[in-house]
Formats: structure tokens, sequence, C-alpha cells
């Protein structure tokens, strides 16, 4: 017997989901959605903007921002949104298209960039029963931008720090508040004084890389927060637009970011703790000829997940050099002339590896791309099987050229004769469990290659 993990997954979600949301993809499935039309929303039909995840009690939850406040997800094991509570914001109103969070401790940290707005501390420590609203700060934050959190320094970082008197006033740059009392911060800080804007920024260990829109890249150290320390400064550099907002990966050596601008692409450069390598710098993305806008980007050592508007969510391998797609999943069925709708964030920390994706019009989407699937050594040109020799009950894994969205496959024994055979579309590798006797195998793969060619390879599996 054999079993074929993917092609019954595949179905199942086939059987699952096609009377609730149907888009093109790659590598990657869709597990749920949430949405929901009864929120006010604006002639764009505009309802969502970002989303969030964090863990509570051996529990993975979701948040999600829209029009009219903040959703608290429980993601459950069985790959569902279980509702848990909700928070109105301070202003909630059809014209709200940004609101965004960060996690300390057991509370979540809402903001909103629109109208007469407030820090938001949500306490989920009652979770999976409740969520509370226990403090709100309308006298040190009125519209903020973008929150980020230095949990190990317990400093919250505030973007574009609007006035509580006057919501169009920017009042900051960038602010720095301490988290010492969770429930009432102080400010720390405030600056850089020589740019208009700090849009976004990634902070870890008290190192602060930040997005400063027209004016570039900053870094500086924060440690000392009272003296901080300018590091560098990247005011041009190679495919320049509006600098948005960028991910650290975990090792600390790559730092990747996006500028929001059409056709602009995105960025790949080194970091070894003080500078951020532009020149040079690896650029990738994908359809930016046609004035695609990246937009919020996650990344892990090996794999960058970027919200891409228009184009979804789209995943690629930073192994490659520039990296180079190997997943994504189109969350906007349109195809608008306005880009910057659709896959608006994207949150994928979550220990499951299942990834949030929140488009601006649809809603909350619950997605799985197999990492360990893709963590073998990449390759463009041809198909390959590893482990091979495999164990009899080991994971068997088939990777076709990266150009390949649908093939067939066969198994069959020294004899010919065939064990097992069966066809994949929107995916370009296979995952088998083989049960079957120990011996060699022969599997032949038929597909079409970048220029639409028939291919048919026939490939040795030993099993042990």
């Amino acid at each position: 017997m054999l079993i074929v993990r993917n092609i019954i997954f595949l179905f199942a979600c086939l059987i699952v989901l096609n009377t609730s949301f149907a888009q093109t993809s790659l590598n990657m499935e869709l597990l749920d959605r949430w949405h929901q039309d009864s929120l006010i929303n604006n002639t764009s039909e505009v309802r969502y903007s970002d989303c969030y995840g964090f863990v509570w009690n051996g529990k993975e939850y979701a948040v999600a921002g829209s029009t009219e406040g903040t959703h608290v997800f429980e993601i459950t094991a069985n790959n569902t949104f279980v509702p848990k509570g909700f928070v109105k914001g301070r202003f909630s109103d059809p014209s709200v298209y940004h609101r965004d969070y960060s996690v300390y401790q057991n509370y979540l940290y809402a903001v909103c960039d629109e109208g007469v707005s407030s820090l938001q501390i949500i306490d989920f420590q009652y979770l999976p029963d409740s969520i509370h609203l226990v403090a709100e700060d309308t006298t040190l934050f009125g519209r903020v931008h973008n929150v980020f959190i230095d949990t190990a320094q317990a400093k919250l970082y505030s973007c574009i720090h609007r006035s509580t008197s006057n919501t169009q006033t920017i009042e900051a740059p960038m602010k720095i508040f301490s988290l010492n009392n969770p429930l009432q911060l102080t400010e720390l800080w405030s600056g850089p004084d020589d740019v208009v804007e700090v849009h976004d920024c990634y902070v870890r260990n008290g190192k602060a890389i930040l997005n400063c829109g027209f004016d570039g890249l900053r870094v500086y150290d924060f440690t000392n927060t009272a003296s901080p320390a300018y590091l560098d400064s990247k005011t041009f550099y190679q495919d320049q637009g509006y600098n948005h907002q960028g991910w650290l990966t975990p090792d600390g050596k790559t730092y990747v970011f996006a500028d929001e601008t059409n056709g602009k692409q995105v960025k790949k450069c080194a970091f070894n703790g003080t500078t951020v390598t532009t020149n040079p710098m690896q650029l990738f993305g994908y359809n930016h000829l046609n004035g695609s806008v990246p937009h919020n980007i996650m990344a892990n050592d090996t794999f960058a997940f970027v919200a891409y508007y228009n184009e979804g969510l789209r995943v690629f391998d930073l192994r490659y050099t520039p990296p180079i797609e190997v997943a994504h999943y189109d969350t906007y069925p349109e195809d608008n002339f306005f880009k910057m709708n659709g896959n608006w964030g994207v949150y994928s920390n979550l220990p499951s590896k299942r990834i949030l994706a929140m488009d601006r019009q649809y809603g909350l989407f619950l997605l799985h791309f197999d990492q360990q699937a893709f963590l073998a050594p990449p390759n463009e040109e041809v198909s390959f099987v590893y482990p091979n020799p495999v164990e009899e009950n080991g994971q068997l894994t088939v990777r076709l050229p990266n150009s390949v969205t649908a093939f067939e496959w066969e198994l069959a024994d020294e004899s010919g004769k065939m064990v097992f055979a069966g066809s994949l579309k929107d995916q370009n590798y296979l995952q088998l469990q083989p049960t079957i006797a120990s011996g060699i195998y022969f599997l032949r793969l038929r597909y079409r290659d970048y220029l639409d060619d028939e291919q048919e390879e026939v490939v040795k599996i030993i099993i042990l």
C-alpha cells in the first residue's frame, strides 16, 4: 500500500471549500477564510486591514483588523477560525483602512491611523473564553500608523505618531514607550528629527531598522534609549521608491524590505548588526513590469512571505540568487488598474507553520504551505527525489522544476507493474510515505516545462 498524503489532503480541501473561495494557487492550500459582509465599508469594498498571530496556553490565535475594530479567533486543530471576541475601535468608520497590532505578555496592543483614535490594550489571559479591553490611552496616543514591540527590552515603538489634539498633525516620526507597566506606558524617546516619518520598523534587542518612506532606511541602537546610537543610513539605493516595511531573518544576517511603489521590487540585503548592505543587493518579486506593489513582509531564514496587494500572498526562497517564488495564493480575484487592493498583511510565525493573510476586500485567510517539502537544496533544472534511498514508512519528497504547475506520476516496480499513480495541479511537489516492500522502483513524471513542451522523466527509487 502507498499512502499519498498530499492528494488526500487536496481532495478534502476541495470538498470542504469549493463553495467558499477558489483562487489560483501554487504549492499553497486554503484551510479557512473569515469574512463578514455586514461590516461597514467604503466604495472600494475595503473592510479589512492588518492581521496578527499569537500563542496563549498552547493554542494559536489570529487577530484581524476591520473598519469597525479588532476581531480575535482561535485557530483550531482542524484548521478553522473560531471567533473569541471583538473590541470596537475608538474610531469605527468606513474610512478606516489601517489598524495595526503587536503583543506583549498577555496584552494585545491595537492602534488605528484614521480619525480620533487611541492605543487600545486588550487582555487575552482569559482565552479561550474571552478577551477584554482593559485600558485605552487617549492622552499619549491618537492616530498611529504602526506599532512594533521589542519584547527583550520591553519597549513599544510607535510609528507616524500623530497628535491627540489634531489628528492630521504628525507629532513625531516615531516614539518609543516603556512597557515596564504594560497598562500605563511612559514615553522614552521621540525622533528622528531629520526625517518626515518613520512608516514602520523592525527592532530586535535594541537594534532598530527604520523604514523612513522617501528618506530611505535608518539603523539605530536604542539599547540606551536616552542616548540612542545612530549606526547607518541608506538615503539612495537601487530601485528606490517609498521605503515601506521590512523584516530581519532569525539568524540576523538578512534584511528583506519593500518599497510601496508601483513597479518596485522586493529587496534582499545583508545585515551585520549595524549596517544594511544595499550595494550590492538582490531584487526579486512578481509582475513588477505591470506595476505590482509589494506591501508587508515576514521572513524566516529560508523563505520570505510577501503580502503583495493585488497579487495575493507570494512566498520566495531566499537561498536563490536572486530569490525565486516557490508558492502563492491569490487572495484577490479581480484584475484592477488600482494595484493596492488585495493582500494587505501576513503573519507567518505561528508554531504550526500555518499562515495568516489578510485581504482588504476578502477577509482573513488561513493557508498551508509545506515548508518542509522545500528545505532540501533548491534545484531549478530537473526533478529530484529525497531522501533516496528511503526507509520503509519514511517520507519521500519529489520536487519538480520550479516552472511546473501540474504533473502526472506513476510508481512501478522492477517488473514494470504499476503500484500507484496520480496527478496533481497547482503544485510542483509530491510527498509519499512508502509502506510497500523494500526494493527498487521507478517513478515516471510527466509535465509541461516553462516552454510548454511535454517532458517525461523516470527516477529510480530505492526503498530499504
